[in-house]
């Protein structure tokens, strides 16, 4: 493995002709076994034994021991655990398919909004459907399910659901299947209160039964073991033991058995208003039904348990990778460690987060399965929006003055435009300025009226045009991808027309299909599929020669100066890989015959070119240390300039003191490390590389050659950007340190300026900008406390950032090399957000935008609730002054012009995002149209308005439009209910959550109708678990 990742494809080729996994095992040869111990496995040799050795597809690593002063040592039990990895991966490829006993994990979390059976961007339900026949077809055995006509996913959840009542828990294992034919049978009934899918005969099910145990505190610890079982005892008592208990005190594990495949749910995390409390106190463990779950999934049927020989992690993403225990290099006391034992876990994970996905594969012994993204839509404009651009258009093709009559044409349309823009108040948009460059100048009375020049109304039509061709052309993620599914016409022409924009036309993107088509029609069948052929080696010749991303070049076309033919070849090429998405069942089978899953980068189509299909592949990151790239590092001072720009127009020419910049794993790896070098352009410094071309330091810039102040910077690290990338965190720490005792004035030296003030206050390490969770943690819980509502006012998510993420982190932070175990040091992390006044966030592609994911309100917004917190109160306003938050949409490829770097306000971003996808009817089709799944999307979304509320700002219309759109609109609203009865209860409390804080301002017939539409929503489920309490 010390030649790992050198040479890729000859690596590849040759572990696929011997098919059959690629184990990586190994002492450290660069760390002390204490320090592994303490900190995890850490810098060079995280990338030695993990990173290099994954480029070539290699899973379930295990640290075999490392230094005891200077020679190496083994220790005997992870030598053991290597050994029962390796036999659970031989059993499964020696037993024959229709004996095999599988164990399918979906998930459920956050609890009560609908969760269960959703991943992201992943159609579950189907997905699961088609798993099952594939599975059928390979001779497994699943029953009658494949047979079934009425067989389908969608009850399979259902009945899951079901399963995961509490009401139904509280009944125990023996009265679970009598639950569920009680559903069934109201479902038959027509009754609201069960899932319309299980009125299917035989509950649409196809055969399959209720299989869920009892398991008492004795038994979880005694298959648990004695060293496990009383760190689960310590941490939970008899009176607190955790979900999933039942009314007797019996710890209750519950699934559907399909033959020889058991679906399950996995637990969830925490207890009752605390979802996620194992992840955020160091000592804790799972709580004893979750570990009661997993044990008697593998604990094999003659000892009482299901007797799994694999598991199948469905979609992105599950918990057990994040469970307590080393951040890297699994030990005795690493819970997942733990939880998934001996059998081989494949982890069917998107195929555009190659940053989480590391987790899965390292910590969770994950064999990576990835998946296709869904096709693109374009926003369109639609209703009023769609009203107001005929208008626009109306009004600049209109003569000035009507020759006849001598009257001015425009005037009347001048009214029009004006009235439009009130009703769809757009104006926040686009303002209307009296004066053009002054932004105080804004119009914002109800008529047009004389102050407003033709001039200036031409000017502002001009912009106004400019945004609707902008909103117009945005992209979203239509639906949900179906694994294993090859996509159609219409998803490949969404595809090639978000790839290709004005490249291609309409009609030759439908001629590419027909080519593609035709080429396919060719080959003889059972002959040499020549086309494929000639794609595969044209895909491995640029990946050999060329770069296969869109990092530092444009893909072929632009090679061949965007000849018309070389763009069709490259369309053709692209429409081959994508339907390949049949490889990711094909993957699953082989990873379940025990073989080898080819390699691939983690990435997406638009921003990262056709490198990363087809999907179905073992995806992985990059090489840490050659980041940022030449072409992030150009994007990122262009980016870092535009920000500074904007701060000083803003600020009678003033620079910022202090910019907070996030660094996540994910948008690190898809831009190449563009918000890395975002931090180098505002301190005024740049990347030193050696002659392999990895980065070795960060030097400072002379200020003569800068030509202004360096910017002092707040990097606020993802755990996983953190644990990932531990070798840029000491380059950056060293520059910091450098730069804080630079011999430069305190007036162009912000960071020397705030490092002197800390060191006359007494306070250590004041060079310190390296911001993270406390070690081993993840997330700063303030999604999870907007989740239960459990929370005072606004400020007081800010101060739930802070205190999650005070910890310091670096070269010259902890114990040991890379400074994993950080240090604690609030009193620094209070100076810098007191001196923040902008806050810097990179969004990497279409698919996770700020209002599609929880994560960007309770890390970034936070972030920026937490400096504001610290400002002074304006004697004026008796409000404190707002903190900027700067988004960077990065997901449209680099190309080095300014214009493709677009820095825009949080609250602009959000109007875009909010038109273009949740307010638009053409997106909430789409997403109605994936059942329950959908129902959950539409419901994360309405949770994630309000948290983006509660942190920067959301329009009242996007509130207004929200209600009439879900909760107002009738046959909307019954579609929801039907397909998810959860996920619409949380849209209309969400709704009523936010006119309750004081977010939206609406009138009281309004709330009457949501507070019945609520009202009735929870009858129904307290009707249903009253229903069988009674029993």
């Amino acid at each position: 493995s010390m030649e790992a990742g050198r040479n890729a494809a000859v690596a590849e080729n040759l572990l696929s002709s011997m098919n059959c996994p690629y184990i990586v095992a190994s002492p450290l040869l660069l760390q002390s076994i204490p320090q592994w111990k303490q900190s995890g496995v850490l810098g060079l040799q995280s990338v030695v034994l993990y990173s290099l050795p994954e480029l070539d597809g290699a899973v379930d690593t295990v640290v075999l021991g490392g230094l005891v002063g200077d020679k190496i040592a083994l220790v005997p039990e992870r030598i053991r655990k290597l050994d029962r990895r390796l036999h659970g991966w031989i059993n499964l490829r020696r037993t024959p398919p229709a004996e095999r006993k599988l164990s399918v994990m979906l998930y459920g979390f956050p609890p009560n909004v609908g969760a269960v059976g959703t991943a992201a961007l992943l159609d579950v339900p189907n997905s699961l459907q088609n798993l099952l026949i594939r599975l059928h077809e390979e001779g497994y055995d699943v029953g009658d399910f494949a047979s079934d006509p009425d067989a389908c996913g969608e009850s399979i959840v259902a009945a899951l659901r079901v399963l995961n009542e509490n009401a139904v828990i509280a009944g125990g294992a023996n009265r679970m299947e009598v639950a569920l034919e009680d559903h069934m049978e109201r479902a038959r009934n027509n009754d609201k209160t069960a899932a319309e899918t299980l009125a299917k005969p035989g509950g649409g099910l196809g055969g399959a039964t209720v299989r869920a145990f009892d398991v008492s505190y004795d038994e979880v610890e005694t298959v648990l073991g004695k060293y496990m079982a009383k760190k689960v005892r310590r941490a939970w008592s008899e009176k607190e033991r955790g979900p999933g208990v039942s009314a007797p005190g019996d710890l209750v594990v519950a699934g559907i058995q399909v033959g020889n495949v058991w679906i399950t749910v996995q637990p969830l995390l925490g207890v009752e208003g605390d979802p996620m409390r194992l992840l955020f106190e160091r000592d804790m463990t799972p709580h004893p039904q979750y570990c009661a779950a997993y044990e008697y999934m593998r604990l094999p049927e003659h000892d009482g348990g299901i007797g799994a020989q694999a598991v199948i992690h469905c979609g992105m993403h599950g918990t057990e990778e994040w469970l307590p225990g080393q951040p890297l290099g699994n030990d005795r006391q690493s819970w997942s460690d733990e939880l998934i034992g001996e059998i081989p876990n494949l982890y069917i994970y998107a195929a555009n987060n190659p940053s989480e996905s590391i987790l899965a594969k390292r910590r969770g012994y994950g064999t990576l399965i990835s998946y296709n993204v869904p096709p693109y839509g374009r926003a369109g404009l639609y209703l009023e929006l769609a009203n107001l651009k005929d208008l626009v258009s109306e009004y600049r093709s209109a003569e000035a003055t009507d020759e006849a009559s001598g009257k001015n044409n425009r005037n009347d349309l001048r009214d029009a435009i004006w009235t439009s823009c009130q009703r769809c108040e757009i104006t926040n948009d686009v303002p209307l300025l009296v004066t053009p460059e002054d932004k105080f100048s804004a119009f914002t009375e109800a008529d047009i009226d004389s102050s407003v020049s033709e001039e200036s109304f031409d000017t502002w039509i001009v912009d106004l045009a400019d945004y609707l061709i902008e909103l117009q052309d945005r992209l979203f993620s239509s639906g949900l991808h179906v694994l294993g599914s090859a996509p159609s016409d219409e998803d490949l022409t969404a595809y090639l027309n978000a790839y290709f924009g004005e490249k291609l036309a309409p009609e030759d993107i439908n001629q590419a299909i027909e080519n593609w088509h035709s080429q396919q029609k060719q080959q003889e069948p059972g002959g040499a599929d020549w086309f494929h052929a000639f794609t595969s080696w044209l895909g491995g010749f640029a990946l050999e020669f060329g770069s296969p991303t869109n990092e530092d070049v444009k893909p072929l076309v632009d090679e061949a100066d965007s000849s018309h033919n070389a763009v069709m070849a490259e369309a053709e090429n692209i429409i081959d890989l994508l339907s390949r998405n049949t490889e990711e069942l094909d993957s699953v089978i082989t990873g379940l015959d025990g073989g080898y899953i080819r390699p691939k980068p983690g990435g997406d189509l638009l921003r990262d070119g056709a490198g990363v299909l087809p999907t179905g592949k073992n995806i992985h990151a990059l090489d840490p240390y050659r980041m940022p790239s030449t072409g992030a590092w150009v994007r990122g001072q262009l980016a870092a300039e535009e920000v500074i720009r904007q701060h000083r127009e803003a600020n009678d020419g003033k620079f910022p003191e202090t910019t907070a910049v996030t660094l996540w794993g994910l948008d690190t790896i898809k831009t190449r490390g563009e918000s890395i070098a975002i931090v180098l352009a505002l301190v005024g410094a740049q990347p030193v590389k050696e002659g392999t071309g990895r980065v070795v330091r960060f030097d400072l810039l002379p200020l003569e050659e800068l030509g202004r102040p360096r910017i002092d910077v707040l990097a606020s690290l993802s755990g996983i950007f953190r644990d990932s990338f531990a070798n840029v965190v000491d380059l950056l720490d060293d520059m910091f340190e450098r730069a804080a005792t630079a011999d430069e004035p305190d007036d162009m030296n912000f960071i020397k300026k705030h490092a002197c003030e800390l060191s006359a206050d007494g306070v250590e390490r004041p060079a310190a900008r390296l911001f993270s969770n406390p070690p081993g943690d993840y997330g700063s819980m303030v999604n999870e406390v907007v989740g239960t509502g459990d929370w005072e006012d606004e400020s007081s998510l800010g101060e739930t950032f802070a205190s999650r993420n005070s910890f310091s982190y670096g070269r010259n932070e902890g114990s040991g090399a890379g400074g994993q175990k950080g240090t604690a040091r609030p009193e620094v992390l209070d100076k810098l957000l007191a001196t923040t006044e902008r806050v810097v966030q990179e969004i990497d592609s279409v698919e996770y935008g700020l209002t599609d994911i929880q994560e960007y309100y309770a890390n970034t917004g936070a972030l920026k609730k937490a400096a504001e917190n610290r400002k002074a109160v304006d004697s004026k306003t008796g409000q404190r002054k707002k903190v900027t938050l700067s988004v960077i949409e990065a997901f449209g490829g680099g190309s080095g012009d300014a214009a493709k770097v677009p820095v825009r306000d949080v609250e602009d971003v959000l109007r875009l995002e909010y038109r273009s996808k949740l307010l638009n009817p053409k997106w909430r089709d789409a997403m109605l149209a994936q059942g329950s799944g959908g129902a959950y999307e539409v419901s994360q979304r309405m949770t994630a308005m309000v948290g983006w509320a509660a942190t920067a700002k959301v329009d009242n219309f996007v509130f207004n439009e929200a209600a009439e759109r879900y909760a107002l609109d009738e046959e909307v609203a019954q579609k929801l209910q039907k397909s998810n009865p959860e996920a619409f209860k949380n849209v209309v409390r969400r709704l009523l959550e936010a006119a309750g804080r004081g977010m939206w301002e609406t009138d009281e017939d309004t709330l009457d109708k949501l507070r019945n539409l609520y009202a009735d929503a929870d009858d129904l489920v307290e009707r249903v678990a009253s229903s069988f309490q009674k029993e």
